[in-house]
């Protein structure tokens, strides 16, 4: 019965897959039906039950999400051409559609987002994916490794994380501006308190970018620093990279007293290697280090 499932849902999680590779392809009922492997006449009735949204309604949500990050985060890209791989013939109907979804136009979400009910517009599409995404881990899953030493440039963000997708922003803005791209320098976070503190003002992120070079502002509050060497407990996460939360609370809860290792005086952070959406989302991958003595 167990092995029935899992079977049952490894050929969900490939049309979950196949979405997210070909969100600007015409993705048909017939198609992915085919990739599960399950009666085109059933399938969607089967999608629905599993996830708890229909296909069409997933894959506009999807295309959705990855159309609001490009307009957020990739500020060279044209409205009409983020448009058109959503699956919109037009930037009116797209616009439409954005603002029926978001309460936004998609000009005035890329100059100031109105981030709360994008939040919420995608609380369903979360849902679904967590239903058989959901990462597990095993001891064998964590490496230990030697780190160097690695110089900063830290945007700082204190505050409600509803606003960190503002910060986000203003972060990717200032790499661009002084020529850091995630190619040549690498990404951290570095969670200075909880994902979900009791008060929502608490949450503190550093965003960092690993140079060598003096820091230049460009009127952002920019402040330099190091993410120190040594051993650290490190796990690899692929897919949705958005919550790292679990992977964190493994490394604590699981790992870590069975290990017979001891952390060190410095936060838990991730390495962000590879980011959506300049790859499917399931292919995104971070590491989450864990400073050991």
């Amino acid at each position: 019965m167990k092995a029935a499932l899992q079977t049952y849902h490894a050929r969900m999680q490939r049309v979950l897959e196949h979405i997210d590779r070909h969100l600007e392809d015409d993705l048909d009922l017939d198609g992915l039906s085919a990739i599960a492997a399950f009666s085109k006449f059933h399938f969607h009735r089967q999608f629905t039950a599993t996830f708890g949204l229909s296909v069409h309604r997933y894959i506009q949500l999807a295309r959705m999400k990855r159309a609001s990050y490009r307009l957020a985060y990739r500020d060279d890209e044209r409205v009409t051409e983020i448009a058109m791989d959503a699956g919109y013939d037009a930037p009116e109907a797209f616009a439409r559609a954005f603002r029926q979804r978001f309460g936004q136009s998609p000009s005035s979400f890329r100059k100031s987002p109105d981030w709360e009910p994008w939040l919420a517009a995608f609380g369903p599409l979360d849902t679904a994916r967590s239903m058989l995404m959901q990462k597990t881990f095993t001891l064998g899953d964590v490496e230990i490794r030697e780190v160097p030493p690695t110089p900063v440039a830290i945007v700082e963000h204190r505050g409600d994380p509803v606003t960190l997708g503002a910060t986000i922003q203003r972060f990717i803005a200032w790499r661009k501006a002084v020529g850091l791209h995630p190619r040549t320098s690498p990404t951290f976070n570095v969670w200075r308190s909880e994902r979900r503190p009791v008060s929502p003002a608490d949450y503190s992120v550093d965003l960092c970018a690993g140079t060598d070079r003096p820091i230049e502002s460009c009127g952002e509050e920019i402040e330099s620093g190091e993410i120190p060497g040594g051993r650290c407990a490190v796990l690899r996460v692929v897919g949705n990279t958005d919550n790292l939360e679990p992977a964190a609370l493994y490394l604590y809860r699981d790992w870590l007293p069975v290990s017979g290792e001891e952390v060190r005086d410095f936060p838990i952070y991730c390495q962000r290697l590879k980011f959506f959406p300049e790859v499917p989302e399931h292919q995104a991958v971070a590491e989450v280090f864990l400073p050991l003595k």
